[in-house]
């Protein structure tokens, strides 16, 4: 029994709480509108999915293909693909600045991958995914 009363008052703190996660989230909110916030979530997704291609090809030591992926679809090259230009003027300046350095540490990934040694090539990887860790860790959209 005071188990089910302990289940029911967490139930009920929990809906009569008006605090949301959001409230307690220190990130700084990036207002943009719901286009922009689905096409940024989109391009993020896609991010995702190409770090992933890139490890797979790296794992298989294919370090040509996880080269090419990185540059089309993550390096500078990807910038006009991603539309970066009318997404920035929305970005505060460390957002701006973390993106760039994202698309950079990808473009210098590519081409270290290239040079064909799997180590020097992972750590390349880091620097990438740690531009995306940083940028998540000070912003968010929602």
């Amino acid at each position: 029994m005071k188990l089910l009363q302990s289940v029911v008052a967490t139930v009920l703190l929990l809906l009569t709480s008006n605090t949301s996660a959001a409230d307690d989230d220190p990130r700084q909110l990036v207002d943009l509108p719901e286009m922009m916030q689905q096409h940024m979530l989109s391009n993020m997704r896609d991010h995702l999915a190409a770090i992933n291609e890139i490890l797979i090809h790296m794992a298989k030591g294919e370090l040509e293909e996880a080269a090419q992926i990185s540059e089309t679809r993550l390096g500078m090259s990807s910038l006009e693909l991603h539309g970066a230009s009318h997404m920035a003027k929305f970005m505060p300046e460390g957002m701006r600045k973390a993106g760039t350095g994202m698309h950079r540490a990808a473009s210098r990934f590519a081409l270290k991958a290239q040079e064909g040694e799997a180590l020097p090539a992972y750590d390349a990887l880091s620097e990438i995914t740690s531009a995306c860790v940083a940028c998540h860790a000070a912003y968010r959209i929602r």
